[in-house]
């Protein structure tokens, strides 16, 4: 039922006006424009007739539901078929009535008329309205430009129809067949290599790339187009997001980095990770860094029964608990703050909320930082730190536990590789002992991790520069964190104990061809904003590896994730690394590389790093792991 507020009551009334001037001009029509006396009386009488059933007939088809500025088809649709209802009704009150001597005519116009009245009325104050809001604001509306002309496209310009933001003076398209036609009223110019010449022409200072399923490369050749005519540059959300109704076409954001990295779209098994996770305990290290709160939000997705956030940070552990309140209210989490180096604080965790799986993604990341002066406590807690966690978790019968690792624990020549190599190894030898399943996840650098490039050099160019790159030469593996938890879970899924999974990372990226893509994302010139090369930091490559010497990889069932093929360490190395190294207090840096050196036969300390060396051995690796076995 609706309630009748007086702009309701104020639309009501129009339309009882609008039935009482439908009728009488009927009656006006059909005697041409002079009716005679006796049918004057005739059309007085039958009015308190006819306007009442009219508006039961309003009512009854719901015509006050919309409003009048959004009147569009399915309004015009209620009116129709409301005023065709009515003309049935009307004639058929009017003969039980005895009015017979109606003029079959004027049956026939006053539904016309009526139609015309009450559609005509709603679309123009629809078009008033919106020329109010923003018709008169055109003139101070920014001229942008919108390169694509597809679905998207179509949705961003009806969207943008209401905008005083925005002014959209044309479309650019490389599909020929659309040029010189109009969409929505706004034409298709030309090319995307003819960006700079309409720019300039309508003042456009703005551009939206609207290719959410395009390729990376057409993308990224947009974004150049734009930069290159000095134009900012806008983008609309990704075609998934917009898929699943997450976002809408309008929400537009500027262009980032994972827009030109060119990664496809993760397929997960959905059924698969469901049956895992679905109505679990699951516990996460590390649960407050990028990856491990990375991991908390994608599990949340699957219903488990409860998820125990672990981190030695409190606020780490308070600002996801605090997200996972306001987005995740419904699942129950437990914030514990605590050591993985700590037998004792694991086990009551472990006792009271007996978790069934754990994803640990606590460490030391840095290289340049546990590369001098923390040698020592990089592997107390990147290795025995794991150490400890997995052997908590055979203690407490917990089914899988799943390690995240790092293309840096290939070949190290960084203390922070060598105790994540170290961890790897540590868990195939436990996998001997007890029903749990330990499976390592071996991935590159994330986007907008933290101690990333990526936020440091965002940071720098906010500074007004330079952007410090450590080497022309230097390249890394990138995915974006979303993508990279993912494919954790479904590692983490397909594991049976003791794999190594590799994560398809895609090319090496250069890092000054990255830092000069963040430049002109940005909106500088590397006039403004220069790069400046500072040299390789301690335990620094010029390239990363997937693959330690010896090893080959495997393809599995998923096309991004390959398994690494090696000989895992005996449980005897298992027992010595602990009696040699854990039996220790304290090792200063250079004891400490030694042991590493030690257990760990490919880690080639800094000093005795060899560009040319890691560069073969990078380029024999990469080959490796595309072979298929």
């Amino acid at each position: 039922m609706i309630a009748f507020n007086g702009r309701v009551l104020l639309v009501f009334f129009h339309d009882l006006l609008a039935a009482t001037v439908a009728w009488l001009v009927a009656f006006w029509l059909r005697f041409n424009l002079e009716i005679p006396a006796v049918y004057q009386d005739i059309a007085l009488k039958t009015l308190v007739w006819v306007v009442p059933l009219q508006a039961l007939t309003f009512i009854a088809f719901r015509l006050y539901r919309g409003i009048w500025r959004y009147a569009s088809l399915p309004d015009i649709r209620r009116i129709l078929l409301a005023v065709g209802s009515a003309a049935f009704v009307v004639p058929t009150a009017l003969m039980l009535a005895r009015f017979a001597d109606v003029p079959r005519s004027v049956l026939i116009l006053n539904p016309l008329l009526l139609l015309v009245i009450m559609t005509g009325s709603r679309i123009a104050y629809r078009l008033w309205k919106e020329h109010r809001l923003t018709g008169f604001k055109r003139s101070e509306a920014q001229p942008v430009l919108i390169l694509g002309a597809g679905t998207a496209a179509l949705s961003l310009l009806r969207e943008l129809s209401y905008s005083t933001q925005w002014k959209v003076v044309g479309l650019l398209d490389d599909n020929r067949a659309k040029h010189g036609r109009e969409v929505h009223g706004v034409n298709i110019l030309g090319n995307f290599d003819e960006i700079a010449r309409w720019s300039q022409k309508f003042g456009a200072t703005h551009a939206i790339i609207a290719l959410p399923s395009m390729t990376h490369q057409i993308r990224r050749r947009a974004v150049d187009l734009c930069t290159e005519a000095g134009l900012k540059v806008m983008t609309v959300p990704a075609y998934l997001d917009l898929m699943s109704g997450k976002v809408t076409v309008s929400q537009l954001r500027p262009v980032e980095l994972e827009d030109l990295l060119g990664r496809d779209p993760v397929v997960l098994d959905l059924p698969g990770l469901q049956e895992w996770l679905a109505g679990k305990v699951v516990m996460i290290t590390g649960a407050g860094g990028s990856i491990g709160s990375e991991i908390c939000r994608q599990i949340a997705d699957f219903k488990p029964s409860r998820l125990i956030l672990f981190d030695h940070s409190e606020f780490a552990l308070y600002q996801i608990e605090q997200e996972f309140r306001e987005r995740f209210p419904s699942v129950d989490i437990v914030c514990a703050v605590g050591d993985v180096k700590s037998r004792p604080r694991l086990m009551q965790v472990f006792g009271h909320h007996s978790p069934s799986v754990v994803f640990h993604a606590a460490a030391y990341k840095h290289v340049p930082l546990m590369e001098e002066h923390n040698c020592w406590e990089a592997i107390r807690n990147n290795a025995f730190g794991t150490y400890t966690l997995a052997t908590c978790a055979i203690d407490a019968g917990v089914t899988k536990m799943v390690l995240i690792s790092t293309d840096k624990a290939v070949n190290p020549t960084s203390v922070m590789g060598a105790t994540k190599r170290l961890a790897e190894q540590m868990c195939q030898c436990l996998q001997q002992r007890g029903k749990t399943r330990f499976v390592s996840v071996r991935f590159g650098n994330v986007l907008g991790s933290a101690g990333s490039v990526v936020p440091k050099f965002r940071s720098q160019i906010a500074r007004g520069g330079p952007v410090t790159v450590t080497h022309p030469d230097v390249r890394r593996f990138f995915m974006s964190i979303p993508e990279a938890t993912q494919l954790v879970l479904q590692a983490g899924l397909m594991g049976r104990g003791g794999e190594i999974f590799i994560l398809d990372m895609g090319e090496l990226i250069n890092i000054s061809s990255l830092a000069r893509d963040l430049i002109r994302l940005s909106g500088y010139s590397e006039e403004e904003i220069r790069i400046e090369y500072t040299g390789l930091r301690p335990g620094e490559k010029l390239y990363e590896e997937l693959l330690v010497t010896g090893e080959n990889s495997r393809p599995t069932s998923h096309p991004k994730l390959r398994m690494a093929i090696s000989r895992p360490q005996t449980d005897e190395w298992l027992k010595g690394l602990l009696a040699s190294v854990m039996s220790n207090d304290l090792l200063d840096d250079q004891a400490a590389k030694q042991e590493l050196a030690r257990w760990i036969p490919e880690f080639n300390s800094p000093d005795g790093y060899s560009v040319h060396s890691a560069h073969g051995a990078n380029t024999a690796n990469i080959a490796r792991i595309r072979r298929t076995d």
